[in-house]
């Protein structure tokens, strides 16, 4: 699992069992969609996993996050990852209640 940085400062995250090829790829506009339209790329974060089905599922997991929180992860800042968490829970709380009233 990866994250990499692109020029306009937006993160792709991606699973592969290949790092260094992935990231030629992602170079060379070969990889996603997402990255085509904004290269060059920059590794910025990676995690490695025995099996893909297991990288894949981290790779879904961190999609979910706010960008607030990718940047805990990839500034090695895992401690605060619960906090942000709480947060985004909380503000979800209060929209829901507001959009009941």
């Amino acid at each position: 699992m990866y994250i990499l940085k692109c020029s306009d400062d937006s993160y792709y995250t991606g699973s592969t069992n290949d790092l260094e090829l992935r990231l030629l790829q992602h170079q060379n506009g070969e990889g996603a969609n997402h990255t085509k339209k904004r290269l060059p790329v920059e590794l910025v974060y990676f995690e490695e996993f025995n099996r893909i089905d297991q990288a894949f599922y981290r790779e879904k997991q961190i999609q979910k996050w706010r960008r607030e929180k990718k940047e805990a992860l990839i500034n090695s800042k895992e401690f605060i990852l619960p906090k942000l968490s709480q947060s985004q829970k909380k503000k979800a709380k209060i929209s829901s209640l507001k959009s009941k009233s």
